[in-house]
């Protein structure tokens, strides 16, 4: 028994150097958010395996490569030509993350570097590309959107078969030669007053024609009224009124023989 403990407190030992020069290597911490792929000494990157979150221990001869997989943004600024020939200097935003299941894929064809490498220049390439198509004007009010999009969906098409998604592309900041960007302020202005004298003037165009039908059915119903009124029915209205005035108990009214039309004639009343 006593041969055996010296044996255990020498392995035990060995263990604890072990963890203490190699526990760096050995434990590995992958954090929320993160994904890690692993690269074997003797058989190369497992492209296939991708380790979720949390505490790993592996090989000390092997290695842990961690890749952040949440959606990350950046920005570039750069100058571009318009349709015209005109340099335009543009800042782009953009938000873009790897495949999780791909990055053993991404780490073996092209590293950690892929911001730098290949969504930077496919960013600026694809930028130069649909501005160019534009004019200046364009670009700096009507058609800012859809260039926008046209951005986003190239430069997604050619960043996706090297295992990475773009989230989104927005022009943040469009800056232009200060008298062409004045031009067109100007531009704007004079359009956006012709557009609001267009919208007075069917307003009152359609108050007048409002005016108009109200005023035609007015005339309508007074022509329709006064056919209806014939000299019968005004003498019957006369007499119910006249009997109504009779029978009233602040009222005296004297009424003398026939007027014109057969009416009754009021001579006077006292309250």
């Amino acid at each position: 028994m006593n041969t055996k403990f010296p044996k255990a407190a020498v392995i035990g030992f060995v263990v604890f150097l072990l963890i203490v020069f190699f526990g760096a290597k050995i434990f590995v911490k992958i954090q929320p958010g993160e994904r890690g792929v692993l690269y074997n000494l003797f058989t190369g990157i497992d492209v296939e395996t991708v380790y979720d979150q949390g505490l790993k221990m592996i090989a000390p001869w092997n290695r842990m490569y961690i890749y952040n997989v949440r959606i990350q943004e950046d920005k570039s600024i750069m100058e571009v030509l318009s349709k015209n020939g005109l340099t335009i200097k543009a800042e782009l935003s953009y938000r873009y993350r790897p495949v999780q299941q791909e990055i053993g894929y991404l780490h073996n064809e092209i590293g950690a570097g892929y911001l730098e490498s290949i969504i930077i220049p496919e960013i600026r390439s694809a930028t130069r590309e649909v501005i160019g198509k534009y004019l200046p004007e364009e670009l700096y009010s009507t058609k800012r959107e859809s260039i926008q999009v046209e951005i986003f969906e190239l430069t997604a098409s050619r960043i996706a078969p090297k295992h990475l998604v773009l989230d989104a592309v927005l022009i943040r900041e469009v800056v232009l030669p200060t008298k062409l960007q004045e031009s067109i302020e100007r531009k704007l202005q004079q359009e956006q007053m012709s557009l609001e004298y267009e919208f007075r003037l069917q307003q009152a165009t359609k108050e007048a024609e409002r005016q108009k039908i109200e005023a035609e059915g007015k005339a309508n119903a007074n022509n329709i009224l006064s056919a209806s009124l014939t000299d019968k029915i005004l003498r019957e209205k006369g007499i119910q009124a006249t009997v109504e005035l009779a029978k009233s108990n602040n009222s005296k009214v004297i009424v003398i023989g026939q007027g014109k039309d057969g009416m009754p004639i009021i001579l006077g009343g006292n309250n």
